[in-house]
């Protein structure tokens, strides 16, 4: 998985990136202040792949942000300009930033700058999740667990040979980072839409492999109904 850091002060700019990027599963979205050290440092911490940089803040020295990232990071980040003077586009090529998102804001011309990231950087779905402890590292393939569970603070992951394997992470943790195979249906529970067998949308249910009885809530109807949309494209509907 790729991440993106939004360096914006306005909160509502900030919101709508955010919005729109998660559409893109393969993309994490954090943020931070338009605040020269502060970005570089976190930066430095996260090494994000991909950068949105607000091109009018008159908290940044460009030359001076860019000069000192190309002496600090190892692998150099797509940086995008948002800008509300169209003007500046040549300015931020000139500068040497991949792209640019002119101001005001739309769903659209955000996910066709995302879209243009992911063709230039296509990004392989993780197949194993490694679960570490003092002294040991723990590998599930991704295609073996049937869902997740949440119990507290920590998350039950219950596999295809019947296992049932702890983790000392929250459910949200998991989330943020398992392919989009994988949904969330309730605030408890993540499931594999490949093992699911059967929605009942009468009882709120949905059966994993004809076994497991995974309750949904309204909350995540829309994401049900996401699964039943891509479940029924190559498959035969017939009425009983």
């Amino acid at each position: 998985m790729a991440s993106c850091l939004i360096i914006e002060a306005d909160i509502d700019i900030v919101k709508l990136i955010k919005t729109v990027g998660s559409e893109f599963f393969e993309i994490s979205f954090f943020n931070v202040n338009e605040n020269q050290e502060d970005a570089l440092d976190l930066i430095l911490r996260e090494t994000p792949e991909l950068i949105i940089l607000n091109f009018d803040s008159q908290r940044i020295n460009f030359a001076e942000f860019l000069l000192k990232l190309h002496q600090i990071v190892t692998n150099y980040p797509y940086i995008i300009a948002l800008s509300f003077d169209q003007g500046k586009a040549f300015e931020a090529y000139n500068y040497g930033f991949s792209d640019f998102l002119n101001s005001p804001l739309t769903e659209f011309s955000i996910r066709i700058c995302l879209s243009r990231y992911k063709k230039k950087h296509p990004i392989k779905p993780i197949e194993t999740i490694c679960l570490k402890t003092y002294k040991e590292y723990q590998y599930l393939n991704i295609d073996d667990i049937l869902y997740l569970k949440a119990d507290n603070n920590t998350t039950d992951f219950y596999m295809l040979n019947g296992s049932v394997i702890g983790a000392y992470k929250t459910l949200k943790v998991f989330e943020d980072f398992l392919p989009q195979t994988f949904l969330r249906i309730h605030k408890s529970f993540i499931i594999n839409k490949k093992y699911i067998s059967r929605i009942h949308y009468g009882k709120s249910i949905c059966i994993i492999r004809n076994e497991f009885k995974i309750p949904f809530t309204k909350t995540y109807i829309a994401n049900i109904d996401l699964v039943n949309q891509s479940l029924s494209k190559n498959t035969m509907l017939t009425l009983n």
